[in-house]
């Protein structure tokens, strides 16, 4: 029996080991744009041929460039392989509309490429979609990761869906997906010590600093920028080159912004907007393109947040007295994160009620 068609005990079909390495590729290569292609999605895919041997792999780098298929293909031309391209491996579903660029399912059908796997299904309701229905009926063995069992599949799955999520709440809905960060000292307060800015290990900061990049907007208040006066931006790890400006958006029930930082904030690249109803925010940030959002503030939005549910998953870093650290993620509908893709977090397998302070 080959790989593609090994079967568990009770009858259903076990993810071949060569495609479980080739979402991983493809996953990992989609990672890399997180943060750079809104209003897309973060895609990425790779090329195998006959024996399971990855040919190449390619990703969505930014709205107007090559598709993550489209990428790969290529690429694959350039390397003098597309006769040896035999299955394709997609994060998301080939678009079967064509937008500032063709669409992918046809591309497809110009390559020998007659097995394709996917990872979660276009989620988008405003396009024309269809891609896994039109390779089928060209021909093509199509296959998602949810019809096969076990927990690496489902892993796969679940990070294919995390690369989408806010995508997906943006197309649905027109809201960006919102990320709470929160730190909690020993004695769980989110002041830090006389001082200092913050009482999180380097770690900690690193991670702060990722999330940044992976993101389109930050989101902070107006008391946090007069007691801290925030950078909040890209410093610890490179940022994407060249992306669109961040949007800033300062929350303040009194409408007003201290016009010094706005001048600084718009100086280092950002797009500053100033939220004074906080049940607006969901959709300010949607109108003005951004899918995901990083709130990075004090004790008196992060409750304001919590009281309306205007959240969709919580990142707690905790300090314990040992001094090492817990870093702890609530998600408040559903099993999706974006945040599973960062390895070092604790993702709960399902849904969770909310736990922080």
């Amino acid at each position: 029996m080959s790989a593609g068609h090994a079967r568990t005990r009770t009858g259903a079909q076990e993810l071949p080991p060569h495609i479980g390495h080739a979402f991983r590729a493809a996953v990992a290569d989609a990672v890399r744009h997180v943060g750079a292609t809104a209003p897309n999605p973060p895609v990425g895919c790779a090329i195998l041929d006959a024996a399971g041997a990855i040919l190449c792999t390619g990703a969505h780098h930014r709205a107007g460039t090559p598709h993550a298929e489209a990428r790969a293909i290529a690429l694959c031309r350039e390397l003098g392989l597309i006769e040896r391209a035999h299955t394709i491996v997609v994060t998301l579903e080939p678009c079967n509309h064509t937008g500032r660029t063709g669409p992918c399912s046809q591309a497809i059908m110009g390559t020998p490429i007659r097995t394709v796997w996917i990872g979660a299904a276009d989620p988008n309701p405003n396009v024309a979609g269809g891609g896994a229905d039109y390779l089928r009926d060209h021909g093509c063995d199509v296959r998602f990761l949810s019809d096969v069992s076990g927990p690496e599949a489902a892993g796969l799955a679940r990070q294919c869906r995390g690369l989408i999520a806010p995508f997906a709440r943006l197309t649905r809905t027109g809201r960006a997906w919102i990320t709470v960060k929160q730190a909690l000292d020993i004695n769980g307060s989110m002041v830090p010590p006389v001082g200092r800015t913050t009482f999180t290990s380097a770690a900690a900061l690193d991670l702060a600093h990722r999330l940044r990049r992976a993101t389109d907007a930050v989101v902070t208040a107006t008391g946090t920028i007069a007691a801290d006066r925030p950078g909040l931006d890209v410093r610890r790890v490179s940022d994407h080159p060249g992306r669109r400006a961040r949007l800033l958006v300062a929350c303040t029930t009194r409408g007003q912004v201290d016009a010094a930082y706005i001048a600084q904030a718009e100086a280092r690249g950002f797009d500053v907007r100033t939220c004074t109803d906080i049940t607006h925010l969901p959709d300010l940030l949607g109108q003005a393109g951004a899918m995901w959002a990083l709130v990075e503030a004090g004790p008196t939005l992060l409750s304001a947040l919590r009281m309306h549910d205007i959240w969709d998953d919580w990142l707690t870093i905790g300090v314990n007295p040992d001094g090492t650290e817990t870093m702890g993620v609530a998600i408040r509908d559903g099993n999706d994160t974006p945040l599973c893709l960062f390895p070092e977090l604790d993702i709960p397998k399902g849904a969770t009620c909310f736990q922080g302070s």
